[in-house]
């Protein structure tokens, strides 16, 4: 099993860092602003982790749009999710222009070589300030139906999707970058309200990964939901039948200290049930790990890793040339004139 996504310092690799990508728990790399400058050299350096990884490897970044897109310079400027819905004030506008945005996101990610793009977000957009825009609607048949478009857009591109942060985060108002949040609300609310995105999208077959949020729900259990039991093994796996990777959201965040050093994290990450761990910007936690983690329960991630690769086939390139792109993108560009 190799289940640790971490990140790297700058816009090259150091020689530790040519090192340690080649470790064996190492399945990914997640990409921060940091780590660009431009187009040529996010190429070159992601051509760098994969031939010192020596084996397939995930390469990520959160690029949702709006406050939340990691590289600016040459790509073009994504929406934020919310804003799809509230300046166009029609739902099948914003429906197409999800799928629109998805597409040109996965487009310009997948012609750098990057895999994975962390979204969509399906919290609805409560009171949690973390969240805000970023959630498609207050509404969770809104969340459902344009994250499904936004899915479609995607996988159009040859990107698998990541719905986080089940099963719900938009109606806390605490960070979990920061803090710890508590959702002292009833199991049926929950049910009934934030988790029906997941659980509709799921029963789609259009959730290739899921990310457990950091908030303990107390009517449910004690534990924050990424390393809980109760929410990834009874709820998530057995009852609604998801078999896709879970993916922990990262554990250097505050949300994830309670449990104890970044070691103790991901045992208890992976052993609630987490297929794959983001450990980033804590370079000495993430040695820690990977000196320290043992795995002795016979699991293999492989295939999930596998699914999570970019289906670079698909992808029509240069995108210059790509009329599916260009018109997708003339289609964000009206949008962003018009709002």
């Amino acid at each position: 099993m190799r289940p640790i996504i971490l990140d790297v310092e700058g816009v090259s690799l150091t020689p530790s860092e040519q090192e340690y990508l080649a470790h064996p728990l190492v399945a990914g790399v997640i990409l921060f602003t940091r780590n660009f400058d431009n187009i040529v050299q996010l190429k070159e350096l992601v051509q760098q982790i994969r031939f010192y990884a020596k084996r397939q490897i995930i390469i990520a970044v959160d690029h949702e749009g709006g406050r939340v897109q990691r590289f600016r310079e040459g790509f073009t400027s994504l929406p934020a999710c919310g804003d799809l819905l509230t300046q166009s004030t029609d739902l099948q506008v914003a429906v197409k222009l999800a799928k629109a945005s998805a597409f040109v996101m996965a487009s310009e990610l997948l012609a750098c070589d990057i895999d994975l793009s962390f979204a969509p977000v399906l919290d609805i957009n409560g009171i949690s300030d973390v969240i805000r825009e970023r959630s498609f609607s207050q509404h969770h048949d809104q969340v459902s139906l344009i994250a499904s478009a936004y899915i479609d857009g995607m996988r159009e591109a040859g990107m698998a999707s990541t719905g986080k942060h089940f099963p719900g985060h938009g109606s806390v108002k605490a960070d979990s970058h920061i803090a710890l949040p508590v959702d002292k609300r009833s199991q049926s609310e929950i049910f009934n309200n934030d988790m029906q995105p997941f659980i509709k999208l799921i029963k789609a077959g259009q959730l290739d990964a899921i990310m457990p949020s950091h908030v303990v729900y107390s009517q449910c259990d004690d534990l924050p939901c990424g390393f809980s039991e109760y929410w990834l093994q009874k709820i998530l796996k057995q009852q609604l039948g998801f078999t896709g990777a879970i993916i922990s959201d990262d554990i250097s965040m505050h949300g994830a200290s309670f449990v104890g050093d970044h070691l103790s994290r991901a045992k208890s990450a992976i052993n609630a049930g987490c297929d794959l761990i983001l450990a980033c910007n804590d370079t000495p936690a993430a040695m820690q790990i990977l000196d320290g983690l043992t795995l002795t329960d016979g699991r293999n991630n492989e295939s999930l890793i596998l699914s999570l690769l970019a289906q670079k086939n698909k992808l029509k390139k240069p995108l210059q040339k790509n009329q599916i792109w260009l018109e997708n993108k003339r289609l964000l560009l009206e949008f962003s004139d018009q709002s």
